[in-house]
């Protein structure tokens, strides 16, 4: 009984650090977790993810320099971001509450599909131009501001864009890529 009281209020805080912002970028840094939760923040996060689950929600971690592996170590998970997303695929009705157009959403996939297809990185104007076959030329420059506003694509000073955070959070690439390759015009 007194671990599981222990555990409780390791997850009540859990949820207090990882729903609420903090800092400019949502998410919290795994060695954040770990000077409030303890050293055994992975385990707590586990537990939180198993009751997130119901709700369609899980916490993932992303590192912002490489891909996590599967299994990654203590300093790995330190180092990385912490989020909450969803889970997996959503309704119709949940699409529809989410403020986003669909055609907004694809030309986000379309964009994010180039960068992986490119190697990770891009000329805005080489996106642009692909944009303007799909959408109104007056919406390309709006929506790739969106993009990059929202945290889903990155530019540099050299007009280069780069997969942001939260592609890196709710965007499964290989899943994004096989349905691409599976539509026939």
């Amino acid at each position: 009984m007194k671990r599981k009281t222990y555990y409780i209020g390791k997850l009540k805080s859990a949820v207090l650090l990882l729903f609420y912002k903090h800092h400019m970028k949502p998410g919290v840094k795994g060695w954040e977790l770990k000077k409030s939760l303890g050293s055994d923040y992975p385990k707590v996060i586990q537990l939180l993810n198993n009751y997130l689950s119901v709700l369609n929600l899980e916490v993932k971690a992303v590192s912002e320099e490489a891909e996590l592996p599967e299994k990654p170590t203590p300093e790995q998970l330190d180092k990385a971001r912490f989020y909450v997303t969803i889970k997996g695929p959503i309704s119709q009705r949940e699409f529809k509450s989410s403020g986003w157009r669909i055609d907004d959403l694809a030309g986000l996939a379309v964009a994010v599909a180039h960068i992986i297809s490119k190697g990770g990185k891009v000329p805005r104007e080489e996106v642009e131009n692909l944009l303007k076959e799909k959408l109104p030329e007056w919406r390309v420059g709006q929506s790739i501001e969106r993009y990059k506003h929202t945290g889903y694509l990155l530019e540099d000073e050299n007009g280069m864009l780069y997969l942001d955070w939260r592609s890196k959070v709710e965007i499964d690439y290989k899943t994004l890529i096989n349905s691409l390759m599976e539509i026939k015009e």
